[in-house]
């Protein structure tokens, strides 16, 4: 008779990462040109070290280079076969939990593409692909509030902001 016992479940759970994305960036060619299609769509935007910010409900949507988002994931931009030029973000509120995660993601299957480290903005990240190739950043931003529920709310970047 055949056994009624189902099969073990080895899938990597990690109760830290939290179901939800904090940002979502978009690597473009032409910052100025791609600001002003999102702000004709009536969004608006603050741009900071050539990188526009906008506030999408309980996350933000971000613009910024490819080539510099493409580095900063620690890829390769090569036109669109294995980086479309898109990265999911999931912030988090320590450095301890961005280590957990992306060594769970790694654990899991993923392939981490740039490990933990300092960012250049003050915070701490590291990135990884899924099974399928779409790269996560997990980061810590001191810099981004992070409500109870997980929502993001950018801050304000004062009038210094260049428009």
């Amino acid at each position: 008779m055949p056994s009624t016992t189902p099969a073990p479940d080895h899938r990597v759970t990690v109760a830290a990462m939290e179901q939800r994305v904090s940002l979502i960036t978009l690597g473009v060619s032409d910052l100025p040109r791609s600001r002003a299609f999102y702000e004709q769509l009536g969004w608006q935007g603050t741009e900071i070290e050539e990188t526009v910010f906008f506030q999408a409900g309980s996350q933000a949507v971000v613009l910024w280079g490819r080539a510099k988002l493409a580095a900063d994931a620690g890829v390769d931009d090569d036109g669109g076969r294995s980086f479309a030029g898109v990265v999911l973000a999931h912030n988090v509120r320590s450095r301890a939990e961005v280590d957990e995660i992306v060594h769970a993601a790694a654990g899991a299957g993923g392939v981490v593409t740039k490990v933990p480290t300092e960012t250049f903005y003050g915070g701490y990240a590291g990135f990884f692909r899924d099974p399928d190739g779409h790269l996560w950043e997990v980061a810590h931003n001191p810099g981004f509030v992070l409500e109870p529920d997980g929502s993001l709310t950018l801050p304000d970047f004062g009038d210094g902001a260049p428009s």
